[in-house]
């Protein structure tokens, strides 16, 4: 992570902070989210030589994602309860199949680009989880757990 940081830093984006490793970054740049994602990636490629997916959000999509919070009426444990940021919203027939492999006591709600999920009992065989994670959604997405969408709208607001 501080290689990620002084590679960001250089190419010019300001307020450079990571959080974890696994690539959670907060910087302040005046790009389009686009554009911002698609230069961070292809600086990431070149640096240290592997394509990732970059997605952006500001930091007032951040707190809409944590104001939404539409499973915390029954996702009480932050650390499974996934939010998956996407690129773009997913399609009818996607968001429908993903409904469809919900199992109880599992719980999932799909809002524009963001899918949240509860996963009571881990990721680890949730068939809900394997498709999340797949590349079978159409749309280019990363996953984050309830804490650590929490402390990136903090960092990013501070």
């Amino acid at each position: 992570m501080p290689a990620l940081r002084e590679l960001l830093t250089e190419a010019g984006y300001g307020d450079v902070e990571t959080y974890v490793q696994s690539g959670n970054v907060v910087v302040s740049s005046g790009l389009a989210q686009r554009k911002l994602a698609r230069e961070s990636a292809a600086l990431i490629s070149e640096r240290f030589g592997f394509d990732v997916p970059v997605v952006v959000r500001t930091a007032t999509e951040l707190a809409r994602v944590v104001k939404a919070n539409p499973l915390g009426d029954v996702a009480d444990n932050d650390k499974r309860y996934q939010v998956c940021f996407l690129d773009r919203a997913l399609d009818a027939e996607t968001a429908e199949r993903l409904r469809g492999l919900v199992v109880e006591p599992e719980a999932l709600a799909i809002d524009g680009r963001e899918i949240y999920a509860w996963h009571p009992d881990g990721i680890a065989r949730s068939k809900l989880w394997n498709n999340i994670a797949s590349k079978g959604l159409g749309a280019t997405g990363t996953a984050r757990n309830w804490t650590t969408v929490k402390t990136l709208l903090e960092m990013a607001q501070g």
